[in-house]
């Protein structure tokens, strides 16, 4: 191979097997160790593998086929295993804990406590290491999303408007407190859909799809929710919309879209306690 990835995923061939191993080849890095622990059942020389590879605790570059919580050039929400006099250690699923320096910290960090982070290579030490002041590692580069489009989003912290967001491991962005049906808390990852990219590029986000799309796709749900349950939904404009998202996942708004665009098709009739298939259906 041409050259290591740190804090990444490799794909390396096996060269030497010994008593408390695998060598891989590391290139010009030379052979690099994978643990006799983490070597797949049946694997031999000249095997290839795909591993992560990090440093050790004598900084000497080490291979795994464990998956960690994050790699290099993530966002994660990552728990405080343990602190000392230079900073936090953070479990990321790997033998040996990821550092957070105090100087990459917001505030002082706690054992047992889960903090939003980014990963990165220190380009002093070449250390894999984490920071908790996120804001400096989210991408310069324009948006180029377009409304609907499906996104992944890490839930970043609460705020009076909302929530404040991760999107695609990219971009910062915001779900406001009227577009959330359900609890959510700093750490959840789930999909989520664009909603609005202002002038100054921030980026509003909603979890649920929007217009014609989502009326669409809804409505689907609904009439087939009403064929497998005797051809009714007790459900109605006037329901709250806690239980209409209990029941859909979706907000009221979007509900009351579905049914319309339901009835306009003829395909169900309007009642004060009820919605109904027509006879047709």
């Amino acid at each position: 191979m041409d050259f290591i990835k740190l804090g990444d995923y490799n794909l390396m061939k096996v060269v030497k097997k010994v008593d408390f191993g695998m060598y891989l080849d590391g290139g010009d890095e030379g052979e690099v160790l994978l643990p006799q622990r983490y070597v797949p059942e049946g694997c031999k020389v000249g095997d290839e593998l795909n591993v992560f590879i990090y440093l050790d605790n004598e900084e000497r570059l080490v291979a795994t086929t464990l998956t960690p919580l994050a790699k290099v050039g993530d966002f994660a929400f990552l728990n405080v295993a343990w602190v000392n006099e230079y900073g936090a250690f953070l479990n990321w699923g790997l033998m040996k804990d990821l550092f957070c320096p105090f100087r990459e910290q917001k505030m002082k960090m706690e054992t047992g406590k889960g903090y939003i982070v980014h990963v990165h290579l220190d380009s002093e030490s070449y250390r894999i290491v984490a920071s908790a002041k996120i804001e400096r590692y989210f991408s310069n580069e324009q948006p180029e999303y377009r409304q609907g489009d499906e996104v992944s989003l890490l839930v970043w912290q609460k705020t009076d408007l909302g929530f404040k967001v991760i999107i695609d491991n990219k971009y910062p962005g915001l779900v406001y407190k009227d577009q959330i049906f359900k609890d959510i808390h700093t750490g959840d990852r789930m999909k989520g859909y664009i909603g609005t990219i202002r002038p100054d590029g921030k980026i509003d986000v909603t979890l649920q799809p929007t217009g014609r799309k989502m009326t669409t796709e809804f409505s689907e749900v609904l009439l087939q929710y009403m064929k497998e349950h005797d051809g009714v939904c007790r459900l109605t404009d006037k329901s709250p919309a806690e239980d209409i998202y209990k029941t859909f996942q979706v907000s009221k708004k979007n509900y009351k879209k579905a049914v319309g665009d339901l009835y306009k098709r003829r395909l169900i009739s309007l009642f004060d306690d009820c919605i109904a298939l027509t006879q047709d259906e």
